[in-house]
């Protein structure tokens, strides 16, 4: 039996830089039916670790929903290119993060990482900023 294919859209999104932070996460399934979302503060913090804290966040609730196998969606061309190794990871919280999430891509079957345009990827996107303004989803 073939493991369940999830498409995972994140996004972090701050007021400042750093500044105020949301992230967002919304988990469709392969046929593009959407399973779950969540938008939440993460208080201060820069675009950058909202980024990172927003995929986290959305493996997680992949995880929760027994999935094993993730293309994952960001925005976020930086974080991208950290994942799949063409830029090296040089701060150091973004480091530790970085080191999170290939520590939880070990619970995945198979995990990508896609650089998409904002456009496509504006329902994390709403929930990341709304989350920024302190608005709860």
């Amino acid at each position: 039996m073939t493991t369940r294919l999830y498409h995972l859209f994140t996004d972090g999104a701050s007021t400042g830089n750093p500044g105020q932070a949301g992230i967002g996460a919304v988990v469709y399934t392969n046929d593009g039916r959407k399973v779950r979302e969540t938008g939440r503060e993460i208080g201060r913090a820069t675009n950058n670790v909202a980024e990172y804290t927003a995929l986290i966040a959305g493996l997680t609730e992949v995880l929760a929903l027994g999935g094993r196998r993730v293309k994952c969606f960001l925005d976020s061309e930086l974080v991208v290119r950290q994942l799949n190794g063409s830029y090296r990871v040089r701060d150091t919280q973004l480091r530790v993060l970085n080191s999170l999430v290939r520590h939880v891509m070990t619970l995945f079957e198979s995990t990508e990482f896609h650089h998409v345009p904002r456009t496509e990827n504006r329902e994390a996107d709403r929930l990341a900023s709304s989350a920024a303004r302190g608005k709860r989803r």
